[in-house]
């Protein structure tokens, strides 16, 4: 899996991959108790937005059953030629798509549901984007939505300055990017004006270091810092400096780290 233009911020190559499985290893029950809640069931056919490499896909094609299908739509090659040996290998049903959201063509009351994590942060015009997939899903149809509300609560405790200018240099890198990382706090009043049903809940992560948690947000600096210094946001000395603070906060037994703050929004048509 090589460096491809057509990627997202952190990159699509093989060390974000290995990261996003973790990732998804962390936030899968997550994600589980969303499906859950919306009642996702065998025979429907769920459309994966933002699918990634196709973890939540998998996973949700086995919960559908061979009657239901999974949906997946990314705008990485890369990744959907993952899905697509994935849903070959373990012969589950999943059509891998590969457009931006803008291009996706999706039939009026074609889905039973729609699930995104980390997807519409990306995007100019997530209420466009909503707009489609509204359209899409039948009558009692539900969307999933799990992004963000607010990244400037993550935070370590203790704190040290030289990993506090990282991590802030990391939102003003996502602020600066199309879209709005924490474009979950919208999402309810834009879906509440299609006179859907809206469900709410906050996810709010503690991470120490004798836990499985805190591997997420250590990934994450170790694969991003060192971008930060090609995007020109911090110098080679400033991520080291970094990367050396988090390894004494990561030696502190008693350190905790704050993640962001996540929303899930379940909102039914």
């Amino acid at each position: 899996m090589g460096k491809e233009a057509n990627q997202y911020i952190l990159g699509t190559e093989k060390d974000e991959l290995h990261r996003l499985g973790l990732q998804h290893q962390i936030w899968a029950s997550e994600a589980h108790t969303g499906w859950e809640n919306a009642g996702f069931k065998v025979g429907d056919t769920i459309l994966d937005l933002g699918s990634g490499p196709g973890f939540c896909s998998k996973e949700l094609a086995y919960l559908l059953g061979n009657q239901g299908k999974v949906i997946a739509v990314d705008k990485s090659q890369n990744y959907i030629d993952f899905i697509e040996q994935t849903a070959k290998l373990h012969a589950i049903n999943i059509e891998a798509i590969c457009k931006d959201f803008d291009h996706i063509e999706l039939p009026d009351n074609s889905i039973d549901g729609m699930y995104c994590r980390w997807a519409l942060a990306w995007v100019s015009n997530p209420e466009k984007i909503l707009e489609k997939v509204y359209k899409a899903l039948k009558p009692g149809g539900k969307m999933v939505i799990q992004e963000y509300f607010d990244w400037s609560t993550h935070q370590t405790l203790p704190n040290f300055p030289n990993l506090d200018k990282a991590i802030a240099a990391c939102l003003r890198s996502f602020k600066e990017q199309p879209g709005d990382i924490d474009v979950g706090r919208d999402i309810p009043d834009m879906l509440s004006k299609k006179g859907m049903k809206i469900n709410t809940r906050l996810m709010a992560k503690l991470a120490k270091p004798d836990n499985q948690l805190w591997q997420w947000p250590k990934s994450f600096y170790k694969l991003y810092f060192p971008k930060l210094t090609e995007m020109e946001y911090l110098s080679e000395d400033e991520v080291k400096n970094a990367l050396v603070e988090f390894d004494l906060l990561e030696s502190n037994k008693a350190a905790h780290l704050f993640c962001p703050t996540l929303i899930e929004v379940i909102a039914e048509k």
